[in-house]
């Protein structure tokens, strides 16, 4: 069906005495499959080395080092193998070759593709243009790191491998690895300087891409490696616009804390805040409001902190114990004191801008909805009271006074 015959099983099989057999019979010894591929093929890609010598130092047939139907020669059927013995007796035979297949890959890029680190190792002995691109434009150092080989991506770059080159794909070594999440190919990358800015053709950073990819470790190590925290991208995004979309907590959580750009507005003129209002990401939106606030407080009193040693900053939602009882007066006052448009009063004392209050109303509608409205509210104010090392109780009974609401200061 496919064109095989018992000349190839034994070739591949690499039988010598039912090889000799076969020959003696009278079997063809150039017939190919449908594939293109002579016994010469078979033998190479299965590592039978004592078929290859028969055929070629034996019965000195020589032309049977043809291209098969792909354009790959057995010289690099057993590169892409990775057959270390076969590919030293084909050297030893002269049949070395640097030519390239249908793809554009040599026998170099068939190595480091599929992780053979010691094909590559005697290949670059030989070898003369190690950036030379397939049709694709991926380099043997892009493939090796786009199937997660380290020892062959080094090896490769040792040699003088291009680490920024990009493929036709506008792809670069960092990004294939990131969007694979090979992590220690990622660290191993920045370690050799790649570069982290994006050129004007790539859509997106390593930093969006780590983003989208949900691999909070790559963003970590971009961050500790200085990458732009607000790089834009085709979209005039930032990574933090991505991650709000998402709804991804703990990588929005790293960006805060990492103090990236709240103002930043996309294409549409959305910031991270409204693309996480539109995406009905409740616990994001309080997230950036707390972040919103936290900075703005910082940068008035600049140079007057309240950090101390034991600070530990967070954005995410208060589960603790410590404030389990405030949390549920907050609770009791949004939910079963305070009226409608009530919350907003003290919003407004509390400084908070009219887009943070739209954020906050967009996740919940109907009748009681001013309720969690409320209730979230409260808890917004609540972490940049502690934060700030303030007694939340005296607080928010002065400001339920300046309110006018003070019947409620007296209950609470």
């Amino acid at each position: 069906k496919h064109g095989l015959t018992v000349i190839h099983l034994a070739a591949w099989t690499g039988n010598l005495d039912i090889m000799r057999k076969l020959v003696k019979a009278g079997a063809d010894q150039k017939a190919r499959n449908e594939e293109g591929m002579n016994v010469l093929h078979f033998a190479a890609q299965n590592n039978s080395v004592k078929i290859v010598d028969y055929f070629l130092q034996d019965l000195h047939l020589n032309d049977l080092n043809r291209p098969d139907g792909k354009g790959r020669k057995p010289f690099l059927l057993a590169s892409e193998k990775g057959h270390v013995d076969m590919i030293n007796n084909l050297i030893a035979l002269k049949l070395f070759t640097s030519e390239k297949d249908k793809e554009g890959n040599t026998a170099l890029h068939l190595a480091a593709k599929n992780g053979h680190s010691k094909v590559v190792q005697i290949l670059l002995e030989h070898w003369e243009d190690i950036n030379d691109p397939n049709q694709s434009r991926e380099t043997p150092f892009y493939l090796s790191v786009e199937g997660g080989h380290e020892k062959c991506a080094e090896l490769l770059l040792e040699a003088g491998s291009d680490i920024n080159v990009l493929t036709q794909n506008n792809s670069n070594a960092l990004q294939i690895a990131i969007q694979n999440r090979h992590l220690s190919l990622v660290t191993f990358l920045i370690g050799k300087n790649i570069d982290l800015v994006p050129k004007p053709q790539q859509k997106n950073s390593p930093l969006h891409l780590a983003v989208i990819n949900n691999h909070l470790a790559v963003v970590k190590s971009l961050l500790d490696a200085n990458h732009d925290i607000n790089s834009l991208n085709h979209r005039q995004e930032t990574p933090l616009h991505l991650a709000a979309d998402l709804g991804n907590v703990e990588l929005v959580e790293v960006l805060l804390k990492a103090g990236c750009d709240l103002k930043t507005v996309d294409k549409h003129g959305k910031s991270a805040l409204a693309v996480a209002s539109r995406s009905n990401h409740a616990l994001i939106v309080d997230m950036i409001i707390k972040a919103e606030r936290y900075y703005a407080v910082k940068q008035e009193y600049v140079g007057h902190s309240n950090e101390g040693p034991g600070f530990s900053l967070s954005f995410k939602q208060d589960h603790s114990t410590q404030t389990k009882q405030i949390r549920s007066s907050l609770w009791n006052l949004a939910y079963n004191q305070l009226k409608p448009q009530e919350w907003k009063k003290l919003a407004l004392i509390w400084r908070f801008t009219d887009e943070q209050m739209k954020a906050i109303e967009e996740q919940w509608t109907g009748k009681n909805s001013y309720k969690e409205h409320g209730n979230r509210m409260l808890l917004i104010w609540l972490h940049g009271i502690l934060l700030a090392h303030q007694n939340p109780v005296k607080q928010i009974y002065e400001d339920l006074v300046e309110a006018g609401l003070q019947p409620l200061a007296g209950e609470l």
